[in-house]
């Protein structure tokens, strides 16, 4: 029903409109008594050989959300219904922001693929906590997904990021430190090595010295060759991380079927969707093998069928986002995936 009919309707209107349709809509459906647990018998699946313990949380299924769709951790009740195994919210930034000007969203459906620029919108690490403490499902793993503010020099990043830490450690199940979106002025240049150990020795140095220290991941860049993947593993190691998620969106345009002067139109942004695919894959199985394995992986980029999220399995990731896959093909696509897992 999604892709035939709900599909069309929603890729006539302006691409943030319709996300913004979407997850109200969803909202106010989610409050009508018996609708949660029709859309769990629709879209749930559950089965014991789904189940995934990974650096210490354990994951009644490995599809997860990635960042980027629910910034503000408004529609996680409703997301869990949908059959996620876990959720990730953000990216947060310590205090508010809007974002960049509009638009900065825009679907390639040529390509199955998603132009974004958002830069960061969202309402603070202080309202996504309050929204976190109050909702139902507190069983849904919640992954908080932390960046820095737009106007705050690259000097001063470790003090935004150490803020969302303490805004957010009660009520999500593990960080991701997001160094890699390139809507952000100079934010990729936090990717260098110094600069990063600095950042991430910082925020760990503050995450472990809370009461309930969490997991620490960081969030790379499908950019960067192989020596700066090198320089990651080592820096993960270096500064204790539990797990890396490869792969942000991409800068790159290249492969695209879309017409170049209209790609070009749409300006700057992270490409993600079915031209990242093989990219994400080649990134998390370079990182896999030559980590031999020791270091988590969340694998994200391109997954559109069941087909695609087995791939980023086999090439050594233990456990899977969705994005544009899920906007392209709808929430049935969780489904399909753990079905084809087990």
């Amino acid at each position: 029903m999604y892709k035939a009919l709900l599909k069309p309707l929603f890729f006539q209107l302006d691409a943030e409109r319709a996300h913004h349709l979407v997850f109200d809509n969803l909202r106010r459906a989610h409050r009508i008594p018996g609708t949660p647990a029709l859309l769990r018998q629709l879209y749930d699946f559950q089965h014991p050989n789904l189940e995934r313990e990974i650096f210490g949380l354990r994951f009644r299924n490995p599809v997860g959300l990635a960042a980027g769709l629910d910034k503000n951790a408004e529609f996680t009740d409703e997301l869990g219904a949908l059959g996620f195994g876990f959720v990730e919210i953000g990216t947060v930034t310590p205090r508010p922001q809007s974002g960049n000007p509009q638009p900065r969203l825009f679907r390639l459906p040529q390509d199955e693929a998603l132009v974004n620029r958002m830069g960061f919108n969202n309402g603070g690490a202080t309202a996504a906590a309050n929204r976190l403490r109050h909702r139902r499902n507190q069983n849904l793993l919640i992954g908080g997904n932390i960046g820095k503010n737009k106007d705050t020099p690259n000097e001063q990043a470790a003090a935004d990021y150490v803020a969302c830490v303490e805004a957010l450690h009660e009520v999500v199940d593990y960080f991701v430190v997001n160094v890699s979106s390139p809507n952000t002025p100079n934010l990729r240049q936090l990717q260098e090595r110094e600069p990063l150990i600095q950042l991430l020795q910082q925020v760990q140095e503050r995450n472990k010295a809370l009461p309930t220290p969490r997991p620490l991941l960081l969030k790379i860049a499908p950019d960067l060759t192989d020596t700066q993947l090198d320089d990651i593993l080592l820096i993960a190691r270096e500064t204790q991380l539990s797990g890396l998620v490869a792969t942000n969106t991409t800068i790159s345009r290249d492969g695209l079927t879309t017409d170049a002067e209209r790609v070009t139109a749409l300006g700057a942004g992270g490409l993600s969707g079915r031209p990242l695919r093989q990219r994400a894959t080649e990134v998390i199985r370079y990182l896999h093998q030559h980590s031999g394995g020791a270091l988590p992986i969340i694998g994200v980029g391109g997954i559109h069928s069941a087909k695609d999220a087995q791939e980023k399995l086999a090439a050594g990731a233990s456990l899977v986002q969705l994005y544009s896959g899920f906007i392209y093909e709808g929430p049935s696509l969780v489904k399909r995936i753990n079905q084809a897992l087990v």
